[in-house]
């Protein structure tokens, strides 16, 4: 049921700048350029969504199936894991090629595996608040995105800033081998708090779905 649910959202749902936004990893082989920015486009994407959704009533359409309102919060948030994750996954290769042929980024961190931990935390930002303030209504998508894109930039200048200071940048703002390991375990926190996020984004988004009169 829940693979059916998603392969709807993925034909009948999704937009294609979303499927196009998924490729802008690749802006990680652009000299001086804040590469926070390609993932809040993977955001964007999820908003315009989540808007064509709102636009032909595929909300109530797939309420009215023959399934809980909890699966058509879950298959929703399936697709978001599914297009934030694979943006990621689809910049990796070019985060590996920049370190090899451009030269350190003059304006903010280095796409390494902090900067991955950081990315992975900013969706987690992103999910849980957009998410549950949308399925409050499950009609105000713009007021949701507004909402969610406050503490998301607070914390993506935050991010860029903190490593302009000599000592959290000298182990984050570098693709050096040798500080990988200071590096790892800011990842690993990162998919923690992403994996928790999530799961606390769509149960309290099903809470309140439950509770909206459509």
């Amino acid at each position: 049921m829940m693979r059916a649910l998603l392969y709807k959202e993925l034909l009948l749902t999704s937009l294609p700048p979303m499927f196009i936004f998924m490729f802008f990893g690749a802006m990680l082989m652009i000299p001086g350029y804040p590469y926070y920015v390609p993932f809040f486009f993977g955001c964007l994407g999820l908003f315009f969504t989540f808007q064509n959704g709102r636009e032909n009533k595929d909300t109530f359409y797939t309420a009215a199936l023959p399934i809980s309102k909890g699966d058509v919060v879950r298959a929703r948030c399936l697709l978001v894991v599914l297009v934030e994750l694979g943006e990621v996954l689809i910049s990796v290769p070019f985060a590996v090629l920049r370190a090899y042929v451009l030269p350190p980024n003059p304006v903010g961190i280095e796409p390494n595996p902090a900067f991955y931990g950081f990315v992975l935390i900013m969706f987690t930002i992103f999910n849980v608040i957009f998410l549950t303030q949308f399925y409050k209504t499950a009609y105000n998508v713009g007021k949701a995105f507004v909402i969610a894109q406050i503490p998301l930039w607070l914390y993506i200048i935050v991010m860029e800033a903190l490593v302009h200071f000599p000592v959290p940048g000298t182990y984050l703002d570098t693709t050096n081998p040798s500080m990988m390991l200071r590096q790892l375990p800011i990842l690993a926190a990162g998919v923690v708090i992403y994996i928790l996020g999530m799961l606390v984004a769509c149960r309290v988004s099903i809470r309140r779905f439950e509770k909206v009169d459509l």
